[in-house]
């Protein structure tokens, strides 16, 4: 794990998008982002973690040009982003906001998830296409010919991302899309979260506060705090550092609150540091079968 309260960027080869040492205070004088270094890369799914308040909405709506930093800069494949560049950072960015109504605004959905591809300078026939295709990946045909007004959070959150998808963005950001969703709904977004991933297309940036979800999906995971990075590395890295979450105002995952409670403090009891529900289960099987074989051969001498 990183921790990275004071530090500098590193270049990485392979990012698409790098936020370097950016900065950006409100009107209102609140600070948005002090010094914020992040970076994404193809293939991966990046959590950004905070309580509320730290900058997770901030970032995102700088991946995509809505905000713009008073210091530091937006890198898009080592260049950097100007004025001109940052009108066009919603073909490289698509970002899915928290208040789906605030991004389905057509009569029907099929007309919402093609307006993008026609801004894009597809025919009306080519858009209805690629639009169709998106619904089908998010499994959402079914909504083609649903208002969006009538619809349910759940059903929106669908239909934002199939209208992301299909502008075939580099990257998609989803600014906590499980948050107000019944768990049906949230269970639906995690796993397209996951057949996104493994599609390999993109790089993937997820806000939350969630760290239950956070420990399933992340391949890595950011930490906020006023606006800064101030820790970064590996799910279970990350989250068994009890005082790094709680200096956050976050919430250990469920895993590590159970597997903290069966193995104590002690040094080294937290290996081997189960993140998801099947990796705990293993690690409970283990040392149940270890403990079973002590006890036998107690029992034999």
């Amino acid at each position: 794990m990183t921790d990275a309260e004071g530090s500098r960027c590193t270049s990485e080869t392979d990012m698409i998008i790098h936020v370097d040492c950016a900065s950006h205070v409100y009107a209102d004088g609140s600070v948005g982002l002090h010094e914020m270094c992040f970076f994404v890369r193809r293939g991966e799914v990046v959590v950004v973690c905070g309580a509320n308040g730290s900058g997770k909405s901030t970032l995102i709506e700088h991946l995509n040009g809505g905000l713009v930093p008073e210091e530091g800069r937006i890198e898009v494949h080592g260049e950097t982003v100007d004025e001109r560049r940052r009108h066009e950072l919603w073909k490289t960015v698509g970002v899915v906001f928290q208040d789906a109504d605030s991004q389905l605004f057509a009569p029907t959905v099929l007309e919402d998830v093609a307006f993008g591809p026609l801004n894009l300078g597809l025919s009306p026939d080519e858009a209805r296409k690629v639009a169709c295709r998106a619904l089908e990946a998010v499994d959402a045909v079914r909504l083609i010919e649903k208002i969006p007004a009538y619809m349910s959070g759940g059903e929106k959150r669908l239909a934002a991302i199939a209208g992301i998808l299909a502008m075939q963005p580099e990257v998609i950001a989803l600014d906590e899309p499980t948050s107000d969703l019944d768990p049906a709904h949230a269970a639906r977004i995690e796993s397209l979260v996951r057949e996104l991933r493994e599609r390999g297309e993109f790089g993937i940036v997820l806000s939350t506060h969630d760290l239950d979800l956070a420990s399933r999906i992340a391949d890595r995971v950011v930490i906020l705090r006023d606006g800064s990075v101030i820790a970064e590395g590996l799910p279970r890295d990350v989250f068994y550092d009890r005082a790094l979450l709680e200096r956050s105002g976050l919430v250990e995952p469920c895993v590590v609150r159970i597997w903290r409670a069966v193995r104590g403090d002690g040094e080294g009891a937290m290996d081997p540091r189960p993140i998801t529900e099947e990796e705990l289960v293993e690690a409970l099987k283990t040392g149940l079968n270890h403990r079973c074989r002590r006890d036998l051969e107690g029992g034999a001498d």
